[in-house]
């Protein structure tokens, strides 16, 4: 059982049932992985890779524990520019030969459909500010990131560790 499988009563931890958050604890560890264990990478680029990776989670629980709609929104927006940092970094390092083209395709998918569902959540929750609705749960439907062959990706399951 991973951590945030956890039956947690605290409403601050809320985020942990977000899918957008797993999948992007999901990436970090992918990266981390790749980053510490399978490459041999510059040691600068590597920390940043990581902590650029590991920063779209924590934006994401930095904006739920706001407990405001404005501020929740705004750290997403940092979990997006984030994960922007996150993919230009994996370009170079696959561009300079540091990461394989087949480890930065299984970053690729993952990061793909991060940045998708963190994309709906934040039209989602813009949504709910512009309607004054935000006291309504926010709530993910799995359906709706449901990728269409022919965008050539695919969703992930979330990696565990044995």
């Amino acid at each position: 059982m991973n951590y945030y499988e956890t039956d947690f009563r605290n409403k601050n931890r809320g985020y942990m049932k977000l899918i957008v958050w797993q999948k992007a604890v999901g990436l970090f560890d992918l990266v981390w992985n790749i980053a510490f264990r399978e490459a041999k990478i510059d040691l600068k680029l590597r920390s940043q890779w990581v902590d650029a990776a590991q920063s779209v989670s924590a934006n994401i629980a930095e904006g739920y524990g706001r407990r405001s709609v404005n501020e929740y929104i705004q750290f997403l927006y940092y979990a997006l520019g984030s994960m922007a940092e996150t993919m230009t970094r994996a370009v170079g390092l696959k561009q300079t030969q540091q990461i394989s083209s087949e480890r930065f395709q299984d970053f690729d998918v993952l990061h793909y459909e991060v940045e998708n569902r963190l994309l709906r959540l934040l039209e989602k929750l813009e949504q709910k500010r512009d309607d004054a609705y935000w006291i309504a749960p926010i709530a993910e439907d799995p359906e709706e990131y449901v990728i269409t062959p022919s965008l050539q990706h695919s969703i992930t399951p979330l990696r565990t560790h044995a």
